[in-house]
């Protein structure tokens, strides 16, 4: 054996953007203003979507026509994945709360992706394990916690602490009553409890809203 030692070859990280921008994918970029549907509950399932930047609202109508949100997500999201497992019309609706721009992804060639890219296939059952485990957070919310300690929470789940992607602390807009949706309140209690965590420094409006990791401090006090 030579002396000379050989260069160990480092792998490079999985690049996502690349790999749905790469060769000849079927799938199509679209920009969104604010306020545009992408899908309606009842529309057809035919159809995964990845947010490569903005933000994406889920929300939910019952028959007596009440809305609830189910779900707000950001870059780096995939939705309407139930079309994958044989979801055929939407359960819900999906629409674009900032200007966004998204892939749209059939599903045949998702599946084919799925198959074809272990990578890929891995990075997306982390999603969907992922959003699974924020589903049974959010009814343990919805059940034990305070509707303050369920704001905090949600202002840090959208500020996007704890993750990667996107700048930490920067919400999207976002009304107060579609916040009072999210953690089954009302606008006023919604509006007393974000003056008062402006008021302790856990939160800032300045154009926009910043939320502060001590916010924290409220979800973890018993």
């Amino acid at each position: 054996m030579s002396g000379r030692l050989r260069k160990r070859t480092i792998p490079k990280p999985f690049d996502l953007h690349l790999y749905l921008t790469a060769g000849r994918r079927k799938r199509s970029l679209e920009t969104l203003s604010r306020n545009q549907i992408v899908f309606s509950q009842g529309s057809p399932a035919s159809d995964v979507f990845y947010i490569q930047r903005g933000g994406v609202k889920l929300t939910v109508v019952s028959g007596t026509g009440k809305e609830g949100v189910v779900a707000m997500l950001g870059a780096g999201d995939f939705f309407g994945e139930g079309c994958l497992a044989g979801q055929r019309l939407r359960m819900g609706s999906a629409v674009a709360i900032v200007p966004t721009t998204l892939y749209r992804i059939p599903k045949a060639e998702m599946m084919r992706m799925v198959h074809e890219q272990p990578e890929f296939s891995d990075h997306f059952i982390s999603h969907v394990l992922a959003r699974s485990i924020r589903v049974e957070e959010d009814l343990i919310d919805q059940l034990f916690n305070s509707s303050e300690k369920r704001l905090a929470r949600t202002l840090l789940l959208l500020a996007r602490y704890g993750r990667d992607t996107s700048p930490a602390g920067l919400l999207p807009r976002i009304s107060q009553e579609t916040l009072a949706e999210m953690i089954g309140s009302t606008r006023s209690r919604v509006n007393f409890f974000m003056n008062k965590f402006r008021k302790l420094g856990l939160i800032e409006y300045n154009g926009t809203l910043t939320v502060h990791p001590s916010l924290l401090s409220v979800v973890l006090h018993e």
